[in-house]
């Protein structure tokens, strides 16, 4: 793997120990990056709908998001990351989280086993899953999933809380928009735009920009219908 920009460098990579927000399966798979990259500790997880000390890969399930100002008060300084793959309800855990703690830093994550190319910056909160490929001078945004097998070429833009999922291939200066999600198996050629809140369906095949906030899949993929902010897509 190259040398990124992360912007969780300096004072939030001296952060050792961190909590993980979540404990299903995205979540599983962010525990499994972390404990390959050797960057931090878990000190645990954080999820409301588990009863506390239910474990899941040997670390403990601490509290809900609530309970986070206390874990903090008893454990010092902690970094969080969020394990949550829905684009809508990780911006608002990141939401609650700042209202509870506002100094809480947010640290990304990128296995070992993907490939980062000159010049890429990523975002805190981001997630690089393995075997992802994201080339020269691409901008990944602040908590945004690059799934497994994910190819990003050069120049391409991810916007705050998107996600491109296992086997998307975009081509060249690509913009994916904010909390967009681009699923399974999506190609996108080069120098199209993808709006906020859009989701494409899996294996589409987008030729042409799409605007904010559609659902659009096919091939060549059309627009079925308008999506509503915060929309659940799983």
């Amino acid at each position: 793997m190259s040398t990124a920009e992360r912007s969780d460098s300096g004072e939030e990579n001296a952060l050792k120990k961190i909590i993980v927000v979540g404990s299903s399966g995205h979540a599983v798979a962010v525990i499994d990056i972390i404990e390959k990259e050797q960057c931090y500790k878990i000190l645990g997880l954080i999820d409301p709908f588990k009863e506390l000390s239910t474990e899941v890969f040997g670390y403990r399930v601490l509290g809900g998001q609530n309970d986070i100002p206390r874990i903090v008060d008893k454990i010092g300084a902690v970094g969080a990351i969020i394990g949550v793959g829905d684009n809508w309800d990780r911006y608002m855990i990141f939401k609650e989280i700042r209202q509870l703690c506002p100094d809480m830093k947010f640290v990304s994550t990128v296995h070992p086993f993907s490939h980062v190319g000159r010049g890429v910056s990523i975002g805190i909160g981001s997630v690089v899953m393995p075997g992802a490929v994201i080339n020269s001078g691409a901008q990944i945004g602040r908590f945004c999933i690059v799934n497994t097998t994910a190819s990003i070429d050069h120049d391409c833009i991810l916007g705050d809380f998107a996600s491109v999922a296992p086997g998307v291939t975009l081509g060249g200066r690509v913009e994916v928009g904010k909390y967009a999600s681009v699923s399974l198996g999506v190609k996108i050629i080069h120098k199209v735009s993808i709006g906020e809140h859009v989701v494409v369906g899996a294996g589409a095949v987008v030729l042409e920009d799409l605007p904010d906030r559609v659902v659009a899949y096919g091939v060549p993929a059309r627009i079925i219908r308008k999506r509503n902010v915060g929309e659940k897509y799983f």
